[in-house]
């Protein structure tokens, strides 16, 4: 689908997929359908806790040895969840020393605060926002910023040249992450991707959306074909594109160029 569609590349997430954990599948697969993966996607779901090991150290390094090996530029991972203690104290650390090693991004990816009978709960250390950490690249998720009821225009200038990776998507504020396609929740999508082209920035813009409402295929790449269609004309720029599908069958598409890249 992603060849059909005209995109460029991947983001890989892994999972509990068995395929997805294979990297010498991935390589083969890559090579099939001509679509190389750009960035990774470390397993740090609720659900991923035990792929590759139990210990997110090791989860972590190994998605760098993944990306290294497929030629991924970027390593997307989360924040800790905070019953990881000893993983969340030594954290930004940790980053920090995996990027010096493999000379790739670790772009860490802004989350939410759970919200639970009426009220917010800190599941994340040392933060969901990872704005006021010591992290050289960051990912923006605009569905994450809806949920948390963040304005992902403002987000991305108080990033700076930190920011490193975009999850284009959309939400509408509500406490479900939503992953819409762009424009059709109240994040400032355009907005968003109209500054990415005029700073002329150079990362990697996923798109990273929900298709579990499409009825049948046809309406499934409608929906990604839309995606495609709102980034490359808000991006405003030569761009290249890629796909991939995530653990709950959201779709990540991927555009590259002079403003950046593009992928799901």
């Amino acid at each position: 689908m992603a060849a059909s569609l005209g995109y460029d590349g991947v983001e890989v997430m892994v999972w509990t997929d068995p395929v997805s954990q294979d990297i010498g599948q991935i390589e083969r697969l890559s090579d099939r359908y001509g679509m190389p993966v750009l960035s990774v996607h470390a397993p740090c779901l609720l659900i991923t806790q035990r792929v590759w090991s139990p210990d997110p150290t090791v989860r972590l390094t190994k998605s760098m040895e993944a990306a290294r090996r497929l030629g991924a530029s970027t390593v997307v991972v989360h924040p800790p969840f905070r019953w990881q203690r000893e993983y969340a104290r030594g954290f930004v650390e940790l980053v920090a020393r995996l990027e010096d090693e493999f000379g790739i991004d670790v772009a860490v990816e802004n989350m939410y605060p759970w919200r639970a009978a009426g009220r917010e709960v800190a599941a994340y250390a040392p933060d969901w926002d990872p704005t006021d950490e010591a992290y050289e690249h960051i990912t923006l998720d605009l569905s994450h910023a809806a949920v948390a009821g963040m304005d992902s225009l403002q987000m991305a200038e108080a990033l700076g040249d930190r920011l490193a990776h975009v999850h284009m998507t959309d939400g509408t504020g509500s406490a479900r992450d939503e992953h819409l396609i762009p424009g059709r929740g109240n994040q400032p999508c355009s907005a968003v991707l109209e500054r990415l082209a005029r700073v002329e920035w150079s990362g990697t813009v996923i798109l990273e959306v929900s298709t579990r409402r499409a009825r049948n295929t046809a309406e499934r790449e409608a929906d990604l074909a839309e995606a495609l269609a709102f980034t490359r004309l808000n991006l405003a720029a030569s761009v290249e594109t890629a796909f991939a599908v995530g653990a709950d069958g959201t779709a990540e598409m991927v555009a590259r160029g002079s403003a950046g890249e593009l992928t799901p």
